[in-house]
Order: structure tokens, then C-alpha cells, then sequence
């Protein structure tokens, strides 16, 4: 790796002798690789055990390991585990999501806060997840389906967009914000091409946009999480600083071992020292930055407040479908959300949920089944949100069976059971229809693939 000159001298005369241990790593050092177990699965660390790698603890985050899974594994397949960077794990550690709250992921793609957050939450409360770019959104889309909750919401907006629908609305909102990407550095090249020197002013005044319209949606006494996987205190220390100084907030401490903090010397506020910082010449990871603020301010001009939804009722025909439905599925009778026809499809959404009239959603809870003629046809939704002891029509398959499954093949095993989840050892793997001992795949065939 070869560091930009302008980057080399930039960092000199901020950090002064401890420079040339910070560009010794960034230069030769190797990223991390880390991933996060899905407490949510049914018994997910044995199954771990069975079929994932080595696992070492991160420091970050519950549930989470150094090392490596494949995008192609039976667990990533599953939903029971999500690769990510060990340093951007600390930002939901930090948020410290409850069962409950109504929550704001607002740059969320492509999951790896999210689907920290939604566990968390256990499946209670309102998570939103908010990706600007549709592309980047459908990825995320995919990773909330494979995670198993029905609690979250999945959007696709710019943030000034989304604002006027949630007025003064979350508990807590997460802007890992877009940057200029310096803790990067070491895993991606490209973020080593794009980066200028005055990249991090530019990424700055994008930043103050985009947190003053979450500022909007937040509650008064909630809290904002801030973060950002750049070094430059442009973005860090400063955004701090702008947003203790033009808006009620004071900053929180927090809690977590073997940190280093907001430097006192790039601010003129000593609570910058509460941020926490996380470098690669002193910590596992590639390079973070994240603070918790406490937003204390009032309503003097009384907000609209956000539209509740419609309860759109289900026709007699669709009721009556989706009761026989449930008795093949009973876990499905003890949701609290509320059953919504959109289009031909089910959805389980939320109650939390405001109305989404003029918000492009991708994702309005758990996708539960598709209506077609006189039968609703289970989606793969479904099988990923199965938990430890819910009943439903299981199938046991092998390994080599799995491996025909994901690619799409049919499969053979006797029997008669109509549609069924398939399972490898305790893992459902999605939908199939048994019918004389053939199993008809039901995986959904935009997200085949070949094992490796």
C-alpha cells in the first residue's frame, strides 16, 4: 500500500511521534476479519460449532469472533452469522439497543449495524433501517430477511426525505455516517484512490446535513449515536463540537475496555474526551470513530405528529386463508404485529409502525407468504425467522442435500409432507414441497448460488 503524500503529512503533525507506528500499520499491516453469531437461531452457538470456523473472541461486541466465514457457508446462508470488520462493531455495542424502543439505523446498508441492533432488541419494539442508495438498500433488504426478524422496517430514502415522516419520533438513531473512509485504508484500495485532501471538509458539510434532519427525528431525552471509519478530526472531533454547539446536546461517556478517546488537542470542549476512538497501530480493526449524545432539547413549535398507520383489514377470503395458515404454523398466533396485504403478499408489520404512505419501503416487517389461488404460499421470510421452539412441518436434510438446494436443484427424500422447512442438522435453510418423495425447491432463485 502506498499512503497519498498529502495523507502522510497531514497525520505527522497531528499525531507527532506516534505517527510512524500509525503508518507502519495502515502500510503493513493486515485488515482484521471478524463476524457476529445471530443469537436470535436456533442454538446458534452449537451450531457454530458444527459448521463455522475457528472462532476467537472479538472485543467489541457480544456474540462476535475473529475470523472469517463465506458469503457461500451454510451459516451466512442461514442467517447465522454476519462477516464484519471488528471495529464497526463497537457502534451498536455503544447505541445499546433495548427491547421496545423505536429506533433509526439512518446509513444502514449493508446490515452489519442493523442486524446488531435488531438482536438487541429480541424482536421487540421498531428498528428502521435507512439506506439512500436502492442498490446498496436491496443488499440490505437480503441481510435483514436472512437475520429472521419481524421488527424491522426497511427504507430507501435520502435523509431530508425521510424526516417529515418521523418528526421528533426515535429513541435512538445511528448515523454511521459516509466519510472519507481513512480507516479503510488497509482492506479497500479505492478509498485510498479517492481520497483528496480536502475530502474530509467535503465529507463534513455532508455530515452536518445529514444530522440535521436526524436531530429531527429524534425524541427529546433521546440519544444519537455518531460514527464514522475515518481518523480525520474534521469529521470526528469537529462534528462533535458543531453539534453540542448548535443544538442542545451533551455528550456521554461510555463504557468500553481498551479504547482510545476524542483528542482534547483538535477541540476547544473538553468533553470530546468522552467519543471513542479506535486506531490500527493500538487496537483489532481497521479504525473508528463513535459518541453517544443525549439530545435535550424541547418543542417550542409542537411538530406534526407521525401518522399512524391505516390497519388495512384482510377480504373474508384472504382471513379465512390466513387462518388455515396459522395452524400450520401456530408460532405465527403468538406475534404481536399486525397481518397487512400488500399487493398479493403478507406482511407481519410492526405496530410501532407509523403510516407509510409516500415512503418507499422495501421491507415493512416480516414477509410471512405470497397469496395465490385458494392457498397462501410460504415465503423464505418464514423459514429465516423460524425460532428455537417454534412448531412448524420440518424436513431433515443432509450436507450434499443443501449444496443441490441453494443451487437450485430438486431433491429427493420419501416421503409426503406438502410444504415443509428444510433443515441441516437444527439450521432452516428455507422452503420446500415434499410431494412423493420429491422436494420441489422453493429457494428463492435470486439468491442461488454455487457452494464453494
Amino acid at each position: 500500500m502506498k499512503l497519498p503524500a498529502a495523507f502522510i503529512t497531514k497525520y505527522q503533525q497531528l499525531l507527532g511521534v506516534e505517527a510512524e507506528a500509525f503508518f507502519t500499520a495502515l502500510e503493513n499491516g493486515h485488515p482484521v476479519k471478524g463476524f457476529r453469531l445471530n443469537p436470535l437461531k436456533p442454538q446458534a452457538e452449537w451450531m457454530l460449532e458444527k459448521f463455522g470456523p475457528d472462532k476467537t473472541p472479538a472485543p467489541y461486541a457480544t456474540n462476535a469472533f475473529i475470523g472469517e466465514v463465506k458469503g457461500k457457508s451454510l451459516l451466512h446462508q442461514a442467517g447465522y452469522v454476519y462477516s464484519q470488520e471488528p471495529s464497526a462493531m463497537i457502534v451498536a455495542t455503544i447505541a445499546d439497543a433495548q427491547p421496545g424502543e423505536k429506533v433509526l439505523d439512518l446509513c444502514a446498508a449493508p446490515g452489519g449495524k442493523t442486524t446488531q441492533l435488531a438482536s438487541q432488541m429480541q424482536g421487540k419494539g421498531l428498528l428502521v433501517s435507512n439506506e439512500i442508495f436502492t442498490k446498496r438498500a436491496k443488499i440490505l433488504s437480503e441481510n435483514v430477511e436472512r437475520w429472521g426478524t419481524s421488527h424491522v422496517v426497511v427504507t430507501n430514502h435520502a435523509p431530508q426525505e425521510l424526516a417529515p415522516h418521523f418528526p421528533h419520533f426515535f429513541d435512538k438513531i445511528v448515523v454511521d455516517a459516509p466519510c472519507s473512509g481513512e480507516g479503510m485504508f488497509r482492506k479497500d484500495p479505492v478509498a485510498i484512490a479517492e481520497w483528496q485532501v480536502d475530502s474530509p471538509l467535503h465529507c463534513a458539510q455532508r455530515q452536518k446535513e445529514i444530522l440535521a434532519e436526524a436531530v429531527a427525528m429524534l425524541k427529546p431525552g433521546g440519544q444519537l449515536i455518531y460514527s464514522t471509519c475515518t481518523f480525520a478530526p474534521e469529521e470526528n472531533e469537529a462534528i462533535i463540537e458543531w453539534l453540542v454547539t448548535t443544538y442542545p446536546f451533551s455528550i456521554e461517556p461510555i463504557e468500553v475496555a481498551n479504547v482510545s478517546h476524542g483528542r482534547r488537542e483538535w477541540s476547544t470542549i473538553p468533553e470530546i474526551e468522552k467519543p471513542v476512538r479506535l486506531w490500527p497501530h493500538k487496537n483489532q480493526g481497521e479504525g473508528h470513530f463513535a459518541a453517544k449524545l443525549t439530545y435535550h432539547g424541547t418543542e417550542t413549535a409542537k411538530p406534526k405528529k407521525a401518522k399512524k398507520a391505516k390497519k388495512a383489514g384482510l377480504d373474508s377470503v384472504t382471513r379465512s386463508l390466513w387462518q388455515a395458515f396459522q395452524e400450520d404454523y401456530p408460532f405465527l398466533k403468538e406475534r404481536t404485529a399486525d397481518i397487512q396485504l400488500f399487493g398479493d403478499n403478507l406482511w407481519l408489520v410492526p405496530n410501532e409502525l407509523p403510516s407509510l404512505k409516500g415512503i418507499r419501503v422495501l421491507r415493512p416487517g416480516l414477509h410471512v407468504g405470497t397469496v395465490k389461488k385458494n392457498r397462501i404460499e410460504p415465503s423464505f421470510a418464514l423459514a429465516m425467522a423460524i425460532q428455537e421452539n417454534d412448531a412448524a412441518p420440518f424436513l431433515s436434510i443432509d450436507f450434499s442435500q443443501w449444496q443441490k438446494y441453494v443451487a437450485g436443484e430438486t431433491i429427493t427424500v420419501p416421503g409426503n409432507k406438502g410444504w415443509v422447512i428444510l433443515k441441516v442438522a437444527e439450521v432452516p435453510v428455507g422452503f420446500g414441497k415434499q410431494v412423493q418423495g420429491v422436494v420441489k425447491n422453493f429457494f428463492p432463485k435470486g439468491l442461488r448460488f454455487i457452494p464453494e
